[in-house]
């Protein structure tokens, strides 16, 4: 009994299936005890239970019959819908057999274009290759072109910075930065002015050399230039780099244009000999940019000297100013010979006009006697024509009795 208690604890199916017919087995005992109870009370169910089977019966076996009606329809049905199963197999097989015709075909076309496409694009790609290959030659050459310039652009930059290193050495040197100052000078003068408008390297009455001085008419009279280069002063303002450095720069720089200013106004400035005024050329734009923008008390000590500050710009129109003032002058000392010279042509228009009046006179007398003597030639001709035609007694009638004289030992 424990053993059997132990497979039904661990799920045995063979102790289950017993411990299940027993229980149903029990069911049944209880159920028949039951119905032996309720027997003799079901006695007058009985009847009526029957009448309902019978009924019952017959329903079951209407049931049955269309049961077998409904089997027939049934197979009707699974008959019709197997001919249908296979009419839409068929035609599904016909559509399927026609679709995989047209993709075959569709594929077949397909390939073929792509074929072609495949062939048009090699054509193509190979034509861009070559234009690629020909553009690249192309820009490969014209590298080569720009690097050969870039070398030489680098030589020449070599070479600028060599000239520039000179031009440093030059320029820290006094005597050369005034010769290099000169120079330029004598360049912007000599492309404004005619030659014989100024003279370089004058000495005035005073012993004084300019620069350049420049002829102009009275007045202003002649004008001095002086080349001046404060570069020194210049250079410690640029390199600054304390408020104190540039304080003393700034200094340095104003002293020496007005010692410039001081230098000029009493060196080229003379009463009687030269203008009123000279020029300070400043060989530097940047220099005369520095002295205009942060240096305008010093530009009006200039001014105040009768001293004008230049820079190259600003030389050349001043001396493009002073040739319109040559011209007006040569202009003005040539009025005489050209009022002389328009009397001579004036002088000479009337003579030819007296000319003309004769030629016109002799004209009109000559046209008077082409005329006489084209009538003299008719009547010559009229007479010769008579002469022609032997009208003889016309010509004695007209013409007038003539008596020859003859005069002795003729």
């Amino acid at each position: 009994m424990d053993a059997f208690l132990t497979d039904l604890q661990t799920g045995d199916p063979l102790a289950l299936g017993i411990a299940a017919a027993a229980a149903v087995a029990v069911l049944l005992v209880l159920l028949m005890v039951l119905a032996i109870r309720r027997a003799g009370r079901s006695a007058r169910v009985t009847e009526d239970l029957a009448r309902h089977l019978s009924r019952l019966g017959q329903d079951v076996q209407q049931l049955g019959q269309g049961q077998t009606q409904l089997a027939g329809s049934l197979q009707t049905v699974s008959e019709t819908a197997s001919h249908a199963q296979m009419q839409v197999l068929q035609t599904m097989e016909s559509r399927l057999a026609e679709v995989q015709r047209q993709m075959a075909d569709r594929l077949a076309d397909s390939q073929l274009k792509q074929a072609r496409s495949m062939s048009d694009m090699q054509e193509k790609m190979g034509e861009v290759l070559n234009g690629q290959a020909t553009k690249t030659a192309s820009s490969l050459t014209q590298l080569q072109e720009r690097l050969a310039t870039i070398d030489k652009a680098q030589e020449n930059i070599t070479k600028l910075s060599g000239d520039v290193l000179s031009l440093q050495d030059i320029l820290s040197n006094k005597q050369t930065r005034g010769a290099f100052g000169e120079i330029q000078l004598t360049d912007i003068v000599g492309k404004a002015l005619p030659s014989d408008s100024y003279t370089l390297q004058a000495t005035l009455s005073n012993g004084k050399r300019a620069d350049c001085l420049i002829h102009l008419p009275n007045p202003p009279g002649p004008i001095a230039i002086d080349s001046k280069f404060p570069l020194e002063a210049y250079e410690a303002l640029r390199r600054a780099e304390t408020q104190e450095q540039a304080t003393r720069a700034a200094q340095a720089l104003r002293l020496a244009v007005r010692k410039h200013i001081r230098d000029i106004a009493e060196r080229y400035i003379i009463e009687g000999e030269t203008a009123e005024g000279a020029i300070m050329f400043l060989p530097s734009e940047a220099v005369y940019a520095e002295l205009h923008a942060n240096f305008p008390d010093t530009v009006r000590e200039g001014f105040a000297a009768r001293v004008w500050i230049v820079s190259p710009t600003t030389c050349m129109a001043t001396l493009n100013t002073m040739r319109a003032i040559l011209k007006d002058a040569r202009m003005r000392e040539q009025a005489g010979a050209i009022r002389k010279e328009l009397s001579l042509l004036y002088t000479d228009v009337d003579r030819l006009g007296t000319r003309v009046e004769n030629l016109d006179r002799h004209f009109g007398q000559a046209s008077k006697d082409i005329a006489e003597i084209k009538i003299s030639a008719d009547k010559a001709g009229r007479r010769a024509k008579r002469l022609d035609n032997f009208d003889f007694e016309e010509l004695a009638e007209s013409a007038e009795p003539r008596v020859l004289e003859l005069k002795d030992g003729h």
